[in-house]
């Protein structure tokens, strides 16, 4: 059985690969066009359209399986915070996607920068999460991504991070690449995050598809239990 997942808030489309390669078609949906998208893309507004899910037919986006979304993070990112003032600036929609994909009712996923308040485990009330880095799945990346979800996840093991890391643009050989901002090579990051069809701006800011397919099979595990239930 094939599940449908909406990819909101998608960009030009690093989580929905992985969650093509878990075995989901996916359908994104972004208020910026994504001429890049590798899969269904609609231009909207995501946040309108978690408010009422009565429109998703009209859209083309109905059934909906399973919803991925991925809140702008410029509120919560360190680089935003290192100017005094500056996070203010932009909205901080994680809490309102959360409370609207709880009452849409079914499996979800939100993922987000570090510093971002999701959480790395089941905690005490109710909320469940992990965090992903690129050396958990033997890549020379160390890329935290945080990944709350409807149900409990889990992570690989974190290696340590033994090799240094370089600065965004200033790899040298024996470091680690940083993916972000003005980053290069550009074909080791392309190569490190899995990630070809991009431009550079985009790649800076993409989830690794690896990431997303590791989280999508045990969404599917959730979907096929649900529906063996």
């Amino acid at each position: 059985m094939t599940y449908r997942l909406l990819d909101l808030f998608c960009g030009a489309g690093g989580a929905a690969m992985g969650y093509h390669r878990a075995g989901f078609e996916v359908v994104g949906v972004d208020v910026k066009p994504q001429p890049r998208y590798p899969f269904t893309f609609i231009q909207a507004d995501a946040v309108e359209i978690l408010k009422d899910d009565s429109c998703w037919q009209c859209l083309g986006i109905w059934p909906v399986d399973a919803i991925h979304a991925s809140p702008p993070c410029q509120a919560k990112s360190k680089m935003t915070n290192c100017r005094p003032g500056l996070a203010g600036e932009y909205p901080d929609l994680i809490e309102p996607v959360c409370k609207r994909l709880t009452a849409w009712g079914g499996p979800w996923i939100i993922e987000n920068v570090d510093g971002a308040g999701l959480p790395g485990q089941d905690d005490l009330f109710g909320a469940h999460g992990v965090m992903l880095c690129g050396a958990m799945f033997g890549r020379a990346l160390y890329r935290h991504r945080w990944f709350q979800g409807s149900f409990p996840l889990h992570a690989p093991n974190h290696p340590r991070h033994l090799r240094p890391a370089s600065r965004a643009g200033h790899w040298r050989p024996g470091t680690v690449i940083s993916v972000e901002g003005n980053c290069s090579p550009v074909a080791l990051a392309r190569q490190v995050m899995e990630v070809s069809w991009t431009t550079r701006d985009e790649l800076a800011e993409s989830i690794p598809p690896y990431f997303t397919e590791y989280i999508g099979r045990q969404l599917i595990d959730r979907l096929n239990a649900r529906e063996a239930a």
